[in-house]
């Protein structure tokens, strides 16, 4: 029974009192958060000596969870994209155990029609990953015969529908300029919170006020622990507008299921160098 937090990225301007060396900001992060989202992925497939030094800079716990090639899910839709799909699993291999999950974020033009080359990508992909699904497009959320045929294609190759959250963000109107630009591209779908496997993986969104975002998290709280204790070890990223704070905000979240759940491994201590405002 584990617990991942963490946030999208592991480096930001606002951490740079944390993250002293520029040469190893993942492993500053690592101090702070068990578990990254490889959004970087997505755009570029990184190279071998890159990625080895992601791994040197972790231990084998850490948990990165990165994002299939915009080529091989947006470009060319899951079929004939062996290449980039191949490339990019070779260059994540230095990761070893520290691959979470794969992450297949499919875009919103994405829907029940397509699911075909969905489960053929999934059937090809290697069984040593696990495989975690993004989908947007409003018909899995508001059709239940479409989220049923998601869940059959989901379930029969062991991967996890992934849900982003963003319900909280969108609960009032933006404050922010920052708010402002996450209202204009960040999906607006229902909280959906079924888990399909034994490690599933959650997006949450919040806003630029931390005590919003704190008090929005509260179903997860509940749904996170009720996992832990069905045997489940769920990850928990976290995001805001600015994501100036995540890496305390990923730690508060932590300690929050970790008062319900004490016997919850706690996370690594950071080394001091600023307070943690927000405990």
């Amino acid at each position: 029974m584990r617990l991942h937090v963490g946030c999208a990225q592991w480096t930001h301007s606002a951490w740079a009192d944390r993250q002293p060396n520029p040469r190893e900001r993942l492993r500053s992060y690592a101090q702070w958060c068990n578990a990254v989202e490889g959004n970087t992925t997505f755009y570029a497939t990184p190279a071998p000596n890159t990625v080895r030094s992601w791994a040197a800079q972790t231990d084998p716990e850490f948990r990165f969870v990165p994002k299939l090639p915009k080529p091989v899910t947006h470009e060319r839709r899951m079929s004939g994209a062996d290449d980039p799909l191949r490339e990019f699993l070779t260059a994540i291999e230095p990761l070893g155990p520290r691959v979470h999950a794969l992450w297949v974020q499919l875009p919103a033009s994405f829907g029940p029609g397509e699911l075909g080359p969905l489960a053929g990508l999934l059937r090809e992909l290697p069984e040593r990953y696990r495989y975690a699904v993004e989908v947007r497009h409003r018909a899995f959320f508001e059709e239940e015969r479409s989220a049923r045929q998601l869940e059959h294609v989901l379930e029969r190759a062991g991967a996890e529908w992934l849900p982003f959250d963003t319900t909280t963000l969108f609960a009032a109107r933006p404050t922010s300029p920052g708010e402002r630009e996450a209202w204009s591209k960040k999906p607006r779908l229902p909280r959906r919170t079924h888990a399909l496997t034994d490690h599933p993986i959650v997006r949450y969104h919040g806003r630029d006020d931390s005590a919003a975002t704190i008090a929005g998290w509260r179903p997860w709280l509940e749904i996170v622990t009720g996992w832990l204790r069905e045997g489940r070890s769920p990850t928990v990223f976290v995001h805001t507008p600015d994501n100036a704070e995540l890496m305390m905000l990923a730690r508060r979240f932590h300690a929050e299921v970790r008062e319900r759940v004490p016997d919850l491994e706690p996370l690594p201590e950071p080394a001091p160098t600023a307070p943690m405002t927000l405990f």
